[in-house]
């Protein structure tokens, strides 16, 4: 099994917290990990596992073992009965571990009834640092880093991110309140993935669909939520220049935006004509997902003036300002670092990166030139 990066920081929370909520998309292997700490598995969308769990509850809650909660928003009974037994006891940690495959925005009962007593941590797809071979870790672009149907299962692809995204529609998302018809998702799906990496415009998407923007950015909740998309708000900084006010969106999985269009392997992928974007939301979600391991609060924007300058990703750790700009490109130009720079002093960034596939990093003070894999590990040198 391969070690996943959050093991360190979950142990930590757990160490520290009564309750810890591990949150993710589905299929994402939240269950192995959960199962590899040994404690006390239920499956909650199982109802055999609810009954056991009904009546083996005042031994578990008195006994030593982890109870590991799966799906735990499937069954909202289940919240007050583990807030009183941790205030039975507050000053016990390492109780619960809860899994769920919704945000803690939709799992009301998380954010309601366990508010102060439980840390949240998320488990993203694989991540390029999980993967112990160099195919492995190249391939990821392409396939996305779902184990099943993705880097470890390429041979799936594109069927199961198919029928993932499927059951997605047709039963997880309505579960979740999702009030939209399936083929009005599955066409949002769609459009979604023609303007990934573009800034959100919910008129326009709504025209296309007969709705409202009001509905459309509901239903963009709802998939956020669902870990499908992220969306990457705007910088705003007090500089001479107008900005952009309205968010990015990108598919978080780039396995299942190439199987929304039909793209069979990377030759293809590099034809395209948004494999810049591809590459780029790419990027963006391997750097968010290891400072979100490292365990360090930060904040993720863009920034995009009305003069098209323009700054891929900013992350704002503490009262550092990272700049980071991405070229898919093996031989990045004096040019791009120099417009890094221009962009990057107008907010007075402290370090500035540009990520492309150069072999060699450079580093030159705040300038640093330099590819995914060493990046990460700069990151990952932080925790």
């Amino acid at each position: 099994m391969l070690t996943r990066r959050i093991v360190k920081l979950l142990h930590k929370r757990l160490s520290g917290y009564p309750a810890v909520a591990l949150v993710g998309p589905r299929q994402s292997g939240k269950t192995t990990l959960a199962k590899s700490l040994k404690g006390e598995y239920f499956d909650l969308e199982q109802e055999p596992d609810r009954l056991r769990l009904d009546l083996e509850w005042s031994n578990l809650v008195s006994g030593k073992a982890l109870i590991i909660l799966d799906e735990a928003q499937t069954w909202p009974e289940i919240f007050p009965r583990i807030r009183g037994a941790i205030d039975n006891d507050r000053k016990r940690f390492h109780r619960f571990l809860l899994l769920g495959s919704v945000s803690p925005a939709l799992m009301t009962q998380v954010s309601e009834s366990l508010a102060g007593r439980l840390s949240i941590l998320e488990l993203t797809p694989l991540l390029q640092s999980e993967l112990n071979t160099e195919a492995s870790r190249k391939r990821l672009w392409m396939y996305g880093g779902y184990p099943d149907g993705g880097v470890l299962g390429e041979k799936a692809y594109p069927a199961w991110q198919r029928d993932y995204l499927a059951l997605l529609v047709q039963r997880d998302l309505p579960n979740w309140g999702l009030p939209a018809r399936s083929q009005i998702t599955q066409r949002l799906l769609k459009m979604l993935a023609v303007t990934h990496g573009q800034e959100w415009n919910a008129s326009q998407i709504g025209k296309s669909l007969g709705l409202s923007y009001h509905t459309v950015n509901s239903y963009l909740d709802y998939l956020e939520g669902a870990f499908l998309i992220r969306r990457l708000p705007p910088f705003h900084a007090n500089i001479r220049k107008r900005l952009v006010k309205r968010p990015k969106v990108y598919w978080r999985d780039p396995g299942l935006l190439h199987s929304l269009f039909n793209v069979a392997n990377q030759k293809e992928l590099l034809n395209q004509p948004w494999v810049g974007a591809s590459w780029e939301g790419f990027v963006i979600e391997q750097i968010l997902g290891a400072l979100a391991y490292t365990g360090y609060f930060f904040e993720a924007y863009f920034l995009r003036t009305s003069d098209q300058h323009e700054i891929d990703l900013l992350i704002q750790l503490g009262s550092v300002l990272w700049a980071i700009e991405i070229k898919l490109t093996t031989q990045p130009s004096p040019t791009d670092m120099h417009k890094l720079n221009k962009t990057a002093d107008l907010i007075g960034a402290d370090k500035r990166f540009l990520v492309s596939q150069h072999q060699e990093s450079i580093y030159a003070g705040s300038q640093i030139s330099t590819n995914l894999p060493d990046l990460i590990r700069y990151i990952e040198q932080m925790a």
